[in-house]
């Protein structure tokens, strides 16, 4: 019986290897969609002469840091919040990374963890097939 899971175990691996490639790829593609739009958003709101009221006036560096990341982080939600597609494909490809990566050994999880990752995939590729419009268009 061990001979029988030798012969079917090295093919596993390299089909976990592509799927990380690819899931690792579409998230490279979703940061770069995100940082578009966050520019996009930006390059709007300095025309506009408004940081959600906020000034970068700080006494030192890590004030200012801290300033810079929260509007940052802000400007991260209120992209997400007006792209639905986006923000589902982001998670989508999130909870999807998790399974390769336990697969090949890289980060253990419980295999609770990964069979909520999945069942959260799933969920949401169930939901961009009812409505159409929550697809990511490339």
């Amino acid at each position: 019986m061990a001979e029988s899971w030798q012969a079917v175990g090295p093919a596993q691996p390299l089909s976990c290897r592509y799927y990380l490639f690819a899931l690792i790829v579409n998230l490279s593609r979703d940061a770069y969609e995100i940082r578009i739009l966050m520019e996009r958003e930006a390059g709007g709101k300095r025309m506009k002469g408004s940081e959600n009221g906020q000034q970068l006036r700080a006494d030192n560096g890590l004030q200012q840091l801290g300033l810079r990341l929260q509007i940052q982080l802000r400007l991260l939600i209120h992209v997400l919040r007006n792209n639905p597609p986006l923000l589902l494909d982001v998670v989508k490809n999130t909870c999807d990374i998790f399974i390769p990566l336990d697969k090949l050994g890289l980060y253990k999880t419980n295999p609770g963890f990964v069979g909520l990752c999945g069942l959260t995939s799933s969920i949401l590729s169930i939901l961009t097939i009812l409505h159409p419009w929550l697809k990511l268009k490339p």
